[in-house]
Parts: structure tokens; C-alpha cells; sequence
């Protein structure tokens, strides 16, 4: 698709455009936190019955937490962590299942099967008990985060991409490169993987919602990294420290809007994408641009028989 028409059908389509400024947002506090947020998140604070679970304030737009710092400041550094791993576990999972899904579906047979078969059994194996299981044995901290949700999150797009794959393999550009003489590799890489990469890109984007869901889950559960602040810990510490029998909403409902605005705003975009890359999504067989068309009427011998069934003519 030309860079032209992508922009175009792009902009057009409302929930991707939605999407990618709410994630735009998102990335952008991250990024500018140090100028966004009131106070500094290392800064120690002398902990009084006055600031602990204090409400919101002209001093604390959001309050504080039981340990008497600024939730606000709190949920724009969060933002970091729970971004970056989102980022960087997507990646990981793109490129195995995506290298998966290319062999697989471009060289079939034994191939296919072992690497299909291997893709099935983590798939019916629960990502979270498995997550948990992981994370105690290797240990807690955010490169270890990244790695776990990155090996475990590429299926899904193995198996996309294997379908994509086995649809272009077939095509008669790929015959003919074939007669030519082109090798496998040369023809994967110039022919099969720019038409498999747009759907690479969309399942990558829904992987990220994935990804971030997983990390605020494993923080809430206390296994995050203990050394940085994320939503999920920001959860966690709510909930175990009191915020509920203390009545401090502003320690629960920021993190857990945050974390649904974000994972919204990439539910979004993917599903944008989506219908920006296969236009047929939106397509039906008896549609013509936007309208929808009657059929046209049949004749059986001299009668002609409209669409409604009612006799025009003998």
C-alpha cells in the first residue's frame, strides 16, 4: 500500500485514529515525565498521620499513598515501566512468531507440524500459572519481566502469520520467482514477508495491550520488579496497605484507569489497522462503495420475478 493511501484510509477510519492518540498520550507523559509530574518520585517524604492517604488537594491532584508521596507523580513515572515492557515483550514475541509462522507456513510438512504442535501445546497451556512459575524461578526484575511475556506471547501471531503465509506461497509471483531459479530464503525475504509484515504489525499492536495486562497483573500479584514503580505495583500496594478500609479511592481508580486507557487505546489502533490493511473486513458481497444493492431481477422464460418475489409481467 502506498504511504500516501495508508495515511488517507488511516485518518478516515475514527476508532484507529482514537486509538493512536490515546496511546500517543500515553507515550508522551512517559517521555516528558520529569517535566509532567509535581514532585520527584526519589524524593524521601517524612511519612505523618497528616499525609498518609491524604485526599485530593490544591498541593496533591490526586492525593497520596500510604507512604505519603504524590499518586500523580506516582501514575506518570509508572507509566515507564508498564510501557517498556509492553514495548519490548511485543518485540521479542514478533520476531519468534513471526519467524514461526514463516517457516511454518512456507515450507509445510514435517516442518509445519512439529512447529505447529509446539505453538498448540503453549497455547492450551494457561499464560499466568505458567507466568508465575517462571518468574519464581528466574527472578524478579524488568529484563526478566520482558523475556518471560516475550517468549510466552508469541502463538497467537505464529499462527496468524502461518496462515498469511500459506495463502502466499500460492500466488503466481511465487511460481514464477520458483522457476527462475530463486531460493527459498531470497523469496521469503522478497516476496512473502512485505505482504506477511502489515498483519505482523497489527498482531504486534494487540500483543502490547497483551503484554501490559500481563505486567500490571504479575505486579498486582507482587512479583513485579521491586526496584521500579508500575501501575500494577502502584495496585498492589493499594490494596495491601489499607487504601480500601481507608477509603482512598485516588490510590485504586488512577492505575486501573490508566492501564484500561492504554490497553483501549491499542485494542483500538490494532483493530484500525486491521481494516486499514484488509479493506475486505468492512466489504460484503451485494455492498457497492457504502449502499447496499438489491439483487437484480430473474427471468424464468417470459415472467420476470423481482427480488421481492412479486410477478412483473406474463
Amino acid at each position: 500500500m502506498p504511504q500516501n493511501n495508508f495515511w488517507q484510509s488511516f485518518f478516515r477510519n475514527r476508532m484507529g485514529v482514537i486509538g493512536f492518540v490515546m496511546l500517543a498520550i500515553a507515550v508522551a507523559v512517559a517521555i516528558f515525565a520529569p517535566l509532567i509530574a509535581p514532585y520527584d518520585p526519589n524524593t524521601t517524604v517524612r511519612v505523618t498521620i497528616d499525609n498518609i492517604y491524604s485526599p485530593p488537594s490544591a498541593q496533591n491532584w490526586l492525593g497520596t499513598d500510604d507512604a505519603g508521596k504524590d499518586v500523580l507523580t506516582n501514575l506518570i513515572y509508572g507509566a515507564r515501566v508498564s510501557l517498556i515492557v509492553g514495548f519490548f515483550a511485543s518485540f521479542i514475541s514478533l520476531v519468534i512468531g513471526g519467524t514461526i509462522g514463516l517457516v511454518a507456513g512456507f515450507y509445510g510438512g514435517r516442518v509445519e507440524n512439529v512447529l505447529m504442535r509446539l505453538t498448540d501445546i503453549l497455547l492450551v497451556i494457561p499464560d499466568l500459572p505458567l507466568l508465575i512459575v517462571l518468574i519464581a524461578l528466574l527472578g524478579r526484575g524488568m529484563p526478566i519481566l520482558i523475556f518471560v511475556i516475550g517468549i510466552l506471547g508469541w502463538t497467537g501471531t505464529a499462527r496468524v502469520v502461518r496462515s498469511q503465509t500459506l495463502s502466499v506461497r500460492e500466488r503466481k509471483f511465487v511460481q514464477r520467482a520458483r522457476a527462475i531459479g530463486a531460493g527459498n530464503l531470497y523469496i521469503i525475504r522478497r516476496h512473502i514477508f512485505p505482504l506477511v509484515f502489515p498483519l505482523m504489525l497489527v498482531n504486534a499492536v494487540l500483543v502490547i495491550s497483551a503484554a501490559i495486562l500481563n505486567e500490571s497483573t504479575l505486579a498486582f500479584l507482587g512479583l513485579g520488579d521491586p526496584t521500579r514503580l508500575s501501575w500494577g505495583q502502584m495496585l498492589n500496594f493499594a490494596f495491601s496497605r489499607g487504601a480500601m478500609s481507608a477509603g482512598a479511592w485516588w490510590s485504586l481508580v488512577p492505575p486501573g484507569l490508566a492501564i484500561i486507557w492504554v490497553v483501549l487505546g491499542l485494542t483500538l489502533l490494532g483493530n484500525g489497522l486491521e481494516r486499514v490493511f484488509n479493506p475486505r473486513l468492512e466489504m460484503h458481497h451485494l455492498a457497492i462503495g457504502d449502499e447496499m444493492v438489491a439483487r437484480p431481477p430473474q427471468v424464468v422464460g417470459p415472467v420476470a420475478v423481482a427480488a421481492v418475489g412479486k410477478t412483473v409481467g406474463e
